[in-house]
């Protein structure tokens, strides 16, 4: 099995579940301790794995919606304008804490996204009045899904193990070409 090979069903095996010992992790992938922990340590400084985690409910955790928020900026402002306004919000960015996702992009009309977690409504309207104060920036308009947390029908929970199995299909697609 090449060092890729082996990087990477070690990825896959530690997003389905990074509390095992490397010992465990030799045995499910069929290679020595020793080379489970070389590849883990290869992986974490080459910043492949950037922290061992979990998915917890969050529902249980007490919050009742997620929101995708979407930001279309009008116009893009002047290189020098949007480097002042980075330097005077951009550390407001990380004050966010129900955001686990802030990202620049592209789709559906919208250059920014923002994945929230709220207690409740009244916690998402406030967190989409805070969102507001960017419009110094430039002109925006936000757009949000919203999904219930709390709904009795869920068609694929957040999990990483979705994740592991889809970058191994991919791997056994490329070994196939």
């Amino acid at each position: 099995m090449s060092n890729k090979s082996v990087e990477l069903k070690l990825i896959a095996e530690l997003l389905k579940n990074s509390r095992r010992s490397d010992r465990e992790l030799a045995k499910a992938l069929q290679i020595s301790q020793p080379t489970v922990t070389r590849a883990r340590t290869r992986l974490e400084k080459a910043g492949l794995i950037r922290e061992y985690t979990i998915v917890p409910d969050f529902g249980k955790l007490g919050y009742h919606l997620c929101s995708m928020t979407f930001a279309k900026f009008r116009e893009l402002p002047h290189v020098e304008a949007l480097r002042k306004a980075i330097e005077t919000y951009g550390h407001r960015l990380s004050e966010i804490p129900q955001a686990v996702l802030i990202e620049r992009g592209m789709g559906i009309g919208a250059n920014g996204v923002v994945i929230a977690l709220h207690k409740d409504y009244g916690a998402y309207v406030d967190f989409t009045k805070w969102l507001r104060q960017f419009s110094l920036i430039g002109p925006f308009e936000l757009s949000s899904f919203l999904i219930n947390l709390d709904d009795e029908v869920h068609y694929r929970y957040l999990t990483f193990s979705t994740l592991a199995k889809h970058m191994l299909s991919l791997q056994k697609e490329e070994e196939k070409k």
